[in-house]
């Protein structure tokens, strides 16, 4: 398959394993764009305001999400606080609560709750081991604890090791990896560490996020090699690195009426999600970074949704839906934004006005 050039493409559909639905009029809005991204699955993160820190209100959440966006399989996560003890891990686990999210404190958006000692967790992440949850990671440091000239991203790198090597058995998420040096740690672990790569990081780097309030996200795209070594690992189609969005929506006028260099941390992508990750790669084969057949239908449904799956223990797609996504070529574009029936909520979307493949739901 020519990527480039291919005018259909079939898959099954996908999951992301890695989104921000928000809450209120917002969420209302962009809980329905799963679906227009060709997602059945999406592992949705816990940094709400307040934070998700009980296993009642992630299932209140999940109620809320489920009717907004009715037929999407939301799997839920608790944000990691000193309230998450182990009895919290294993009240959680009988709910069927899929994850924990860690973020370090203060290094995203509504992360001010965050974990500053690790080691003050390490019983909640041994009863996590026992009852096979998952730890999803932001994988970054404050700017003040990182080296001069080492990314926030890799600075954290020596953490996820040795928390691999003290909780072997825990399943973790290197969540959003955006550089090479991430990708080569992951590797270097075991089978139960893996890692979550977004649309946007296939596309974006430095230059990018630093001029353009709808590319400024965090973590912040970095080198073009860095994205170019990102578009390789998804056409290597090792099965630790798979997808998941990252796509975080902020109100419209927060983008455009911010000062330079001050818009809130997100790209949205959910609606073209899956176009999305084809047009990065588009973008790679044409750079001449991956050949032009490098890119295969099965390379596409492994990464968009095998993988996710298989690392998350979730049933094969097969066994859980009788729809496929198709991809067609017919000169569509990506709007400049989703918005409310009354227009009182509106959200900017990411590389709004490229021409993108149409993409439709059918029975297999």
């Amino acid at each position: 398959m020519h990527l480039r050039t291919v005018e259909r493409i079939e898959l099954p559909p996908a999951a992301d394993m890695h989104v921000h639905m928000r809450q209120g009029d917002l969420m209302k809005l962009v809980a329905p764009t799963v679906v227009q991204g060709g997602v059945d699955t999406a592992f949705v993160m816990p940094n709400l305001v307040p934070p998700l820190t009980t296993v009642e209100r992630v299932l209140e959440y999940k109620k809320e999400l489920e009717a907004a966006a009715p037929g999407v399989n939301f799997l839920m996560s608790l944000f990691l606080h000193p309230t998450i003890t182990p009895e919290v891990i294993e009240k959680a686990s009988a709910a069927g609560i899929t994850g924990v999210k860690l973020y370090p404190q203060g290094v995203t958006t509504n992360s001010d709750a965050g974990v500053a000692d690790m080691k003050a967790f390490y019983d909640t992440f041994s009863a996590m081991e026992k009852h096979d949850m998952v730890l999803n990671i932001h994988g970054e440091v404050l700017e003040s604890l990182a080296p001069k000239g080492t990314t926030l991203e890799e600075a954290f790198l020596p953490t996820l090791q040795s928390l691999h090597e003290r909780f072997p058995k825990l399943r973790i998420i290197l969540e959003h990896c955006s550089t090479a040096a991430a990708v080569e740690a992951v590797k270097a672990c075991g089978p139960t560490v893996a890692a979550t790569i977004t649309a946007h990081h296939l596309y974006l780097t430095e230059t990018d996020a630093c001029c353009n309030p709808f590319a400024f996200c965090k973590p912040i795209p970095k080198k073009a090699t860095d994205r170019d070594v990102l578009i390789r690992t998804v056409a290597e189609g090792n099965p630790k690195f798979f997808f998941g969005s990252d796509s975080a929506p902020h109100l419209l006028h927060t983008k455009t009426d911010a000062e330079p260099g001050k818009a809130p941390a997100g790209v949205f992508t959910q609606p073209f999600a899956t176009q999305l990750v084809l047009l990065g790669l588009q973008d790679g084969i044409a750079r001449g970074e991956i050949a032009e057949d490098a890119i295969s239908e099965e390379t596409l449904a492994n990464f968009l949704s095998h993988y996710g799956r298989k690392f998350y223990k979730l049933p094969e797609v097969s066994a859980t839906s009788t729809k496929k996504i198709v991809l067609v070529r017919e000169g569509a574009k990506i709007p400049q934004s989703v918005r409310s029936a009354d227009g009182s909520v509106e959200v900017g979307n990411s590389r709004a006005g490229d021409e993108v493949f149409t993409l439709k739901w059918e029975e297999k």
